[in-house]
């Protein structure tokens, strides 16, 4: 687990804001108090003087200008060990991700299926061994993500059972569709180099339907269209615009 441990007041909020954006597991504490049991990297200032020995965990410092390098660097510290990074995705809209290390959730996201794989790529380049594990429930979705990881080991998961229930307090989607992640990045899948995947009638004739809501029920796109959307090769706006210009 990631410690932030400093006096600087700007640190501690920059580090703080970009931990919780990357979705890490952290906690804080004084530079003057002992470090949690579960302790692996500790981010501090330059001019922090810390109590523990600082050859028990590793060490990043860093300022709040710096602060992107400084916590990329401390979940590369998480990452350092035999755990083998493996990455769960629920595919859908929005995809859930999540970076494992072992049991411990290293980064987290929740972002548009056009972000996806570049934010997968981006999470293990350093990472000769990753694993990917995606979802197979959105047929469509999942295959555009399995067939744009050329260079990556990937596995295609039955995903049934693996979102949560979220209880009182805990709502939003994207809560669940990366607690999904998390629950896919734990099972065994089906290796895979690609998915091929026929639109179905009723496939196509939802995005025909989305295109109609995306242009206000200006139009509504045809069949060689939405299959063309169906298998990622234009986007839904690229395809109403294609439309509307023909």
């Amino acid at each position: 687990m990631i410690v932030v441990v400093t006096d600087d007041f700007a640190l501690y909020h920059a580090a703080v804001n970009e931990l919780r954006e990357r979705g890490a597991t952290f906690t804080t504490c004084e530079p003057e108090t002992d470090l949690p049991e579960r302790a692996s990297v500790v981010i501090s200032a330059p001019h922090d003087r810390l109590s523990y020995r600082e050859e028990s965990v590793a060490h990043v410092t860093t300022t709040a200008d710096d602060i992107r390098v400084g916590v990329e660097e401390a979940l590369g510290g998480l990452r350092d060990g035999d755990d083998r990074i493996v990455v769960g995705v629920d595919p859908g809209e929005q995809p859930g991700i999540a970076v494992c290390a072992g049991e411990t959730v290293v980064a987290a996201f929740h972002v548009p299926l056009a972000e996806t794989v570049d934010t997968i790529c981006r999470e293990i380049e350093s990472e000769p061994d990753a694993l990917v594990r995606v979802g197979d429930g959105d047929r469509l979705r999942s295959a555009r993500i399995v067939n744009a990881l050329d260079d990556a080991a990937v596995e295609l998961v039955d995903e049934s059972g693996t979102t949560p229930t979220l209880g009182r307090g805990a709502s939003g989607k994207g809560m669940a569709d990366v607690l999904a992640a998390v629950n896919i990045a734990r099972l065994e899948g089906d290796p895979v180099e690609s998915r091929d995947v026929e639109p179905t009638a009723g496939e196509l004739q939802r995005i025909k339907a989305e295109s109609r809501d995306r242009s206000g029920g200006d139009l509504t796109i045809d069949d060689n269209l939405a299959r063309q959307v169906a298998l990622g090769e234009v986007t839904l706006g690229e395809a109403v615009d294609s439309h509307r210009e023909s």
